[in-house]
């Protein structure tokens, strides 16, 4: 009888797990449900992607910086519609080095491939090396970093496994760790792909006319062997190809696609896939301010052995980013996807969508499912931290559209005097409206935090004092990031807390929302609160 009370509850998860990820975001939808698609399918800051087609599906990767878990995994049947089905990386090596915010460090550019029915992925941590890891199955559990070489400003590592048996690796310096930047490299690695095993060649020098030139994805066709790389900086660059016959080149040089007379600036570093039906297209990114580095997919060709990246209305070999275009074909249509959003916390784990801006401790969070709510307990603010800037315990989630609003309801159960309870706006400036205990009571506050990365103060103002530890929290985000921050008792008549605040993206990230419980001291408890549900709408 317990092992069908088991079965059942394990089935009861599975439905209720597939109809949290089944939502359709209320914010963003790529899918025009007419054959048609606009850019970005992803208008959220998945940057530096990289995709590959195994059989009738594709699968996404993304820098994840310090943000854990990390390296998220998407999964799409079309290329158009993705929903987020897991993440690579539960915790980031070196584990106690990350247990404090490393803002702009961790995880930089990966890269995900398939070989003999093994998953993959390479990643780079500029102050540590090159690792690896992989999966069986990219939606299971994904096997402990390996670092494949140690070393300071090695980034944006590419796999390619030759068909004569030698494997090698693409990547590039980050000039801020090895002193050079705007090179391309490539070295060979071991059969299992574990360990370099060559000092590497040089084999591409963009400092003439491809300054900044990073984030090779390395392929082989027909003979050749191509570097995709974006040059020219990631708000104003181009994309190149380069190929050769040898993997050392010397290389050929082409711009495939530009910004041209379109709005898509940039355009970025992204991946090429292929469908079931012989179509080629390329996802990549493009840098917008306080949303980050959106994805965009964009059509492609092969001409003459080079590929030509969007629409080349003129000819001549350049593409510019499309803003629609038809679906690709792959021989079949797909529902409506999109990845996660909102949260009802009814179940006993937390969304994809969240993410904290450390390696997380298990006394953060706790999942109530018998009251259907997320309970963050009090952890004492680091005593060396100037800001939330520097706090570890806040759980963040992306900007998923250009416009929309964010709705928290909580319920405030402080303990000592300093608890605070919020929701959060953070980049390089953060605000925040919260609930916080003081000797006299419960205060409601507004702060700002300008230059939070430079070591700056927040300035705290105080709107009310209130008896009431229920409260809704909202958000309301207008173009170009103005956010309005609001709270109600009621959950209908709103009320203004601050001035429109100017969201801003974070150290190589855009901008996130999110949600937090904080001290100011320690005894032998703490206080905590519980989250009733997160909703983002448009």
């Amino acid at each position: 009888m317990k092992k069908k009370r088991v079965l059942l509850a394990a089935l009861v998860s599975l439905i209720s797990y597939q109809s949290v990820t089944a939502q359709v975001s209320k914010s963003w939808v790529a899918d025009l449900g007419n054959g048609k698609y606009k850019n970005p399918v992803l208008h959220a800051d998945y940057s530096d992607p990289d995709a590959i087609r195994v059989g009738d599906d594709f699968y996404m990767t993304a820098s994840s910086f310090d943000a854990i878990p990390g390296l998220p995994i998407l999964h799409s049947k079309d290329l158009v519609n993705w929903t987020l089905v897991n993440y690579a990386l539960k915790r980031q090596p070196p584990y106690d080095h990350f247990s404090k915010t490393q803002h702009g460090n961790g995880v930089w550019a990966p890269a995900i491939r398939y070989h003999n029915n093994l998953f993959y992925i390479y990643y780079p941590d500029p102050d540590f090396g090159i690792y690896v890891i992989t999966a069986k199955d990219p939606a299971g559990d994904w096997s402990e970093p390996v670092l494949v070489e140690a070393g300071k400003g090695l980034i944006d590592p590419c796999p390619l496994w030759d068909d004569n048996g030698k494997v090698y690796l693409a990547y590039a310096y980050a000039g801020s760790r090895a002193g050079i930047k705007s090179v391309l490299a490539v070295k060979e690695m071991n059969a299992a792909g574990t360990k370099t095993i060559t000092t590497g060649v040089l084999v591409y020098d963009g400092h003439e006319i491809d300054p900044t030139v990073e984030g090779p994805k390395f392929y082989k066709r027909n003979g050749y062997y191509y570097l995709f790389a974006p040059a020219g900086g990631v708000s104003t660059g181009w994309q190149i190809v380069l190929r050769s016959k040898n993997p050392y080149g010397p290389y050929e040089r082409r711009v495939v696609m530009e910004q041209g007379k379109t709005p898509v600036n940039g355009p970025h570093q992204g991946a090429w896939v292929d469908t079931q039906t012989g179509e080629d297209w390329f996802l990549h990114f493009q840098e917008k301010d306080p949303y980050g580095r959106l994805v965009h997919l964009q059509p492609m060709k092969w001409v003459n052995d080079w590929p030509v990246i969007g629409e080349d209305k003129d000819n001549d070999g350049i593409g510019w980013p499309v803003l629609t275009y038809k679906k690709p074909d792959v021989g079949k249509t797909y529902p409506i996807a999109t990845p996660p959003e909102s949260d009802e916390f009814d179940q006993p784990f937390l969304g994809l969508q969240w993410q904290w801006q450390a390696n997380p401790k298990a006394t953060w969070a706790y999942m109530n499912t018998e009251k259907g709510t997320l309970r963050l307990f009090a952890h004492p603010v680091p005593a060396d931290a100037v800001s939330y800037w520097d706090v570890p315990n806040i759980l963040m989630q992306k900007f998923p559209a250009e416009t929309f609003t964010a709705t928290t309801k909580l319920k405030f159960n402080p303990l000592l005097e300093g608890d605070k309870t919020g929701l959060v706006v953070m980049g390089l400036d953060y605000a925040y409206v919260a609930l916080q205990k003081t000797k006299e009571g419960i205060e409601l506050v507004y702060a700002l935090c300008e230059k939070a990365d430079k070591g700056k103060a927040e300035k705290i103002e105080v709107i009310t004092a209130t008896d009431k530890t229920e409260v809704y929290l909202q958000i309301k985000v207008a173009k170009e990031g103005k956010t309005q921050f609001s709270y109600s008792f009621d959950g209908k008549k709103y009320t203004n807390a601050g001035k429109v605040f100017q969201a801003k993206e974070g150290k190589w990230i855009g901008a996130k929302m999110g949600l937090f419980m904080t001290s100011t001291q320690a005894k032998n408890d703490a206080g905590s609160v519980d989250f009733d549900w997160f909703r983002v709408e448009k």
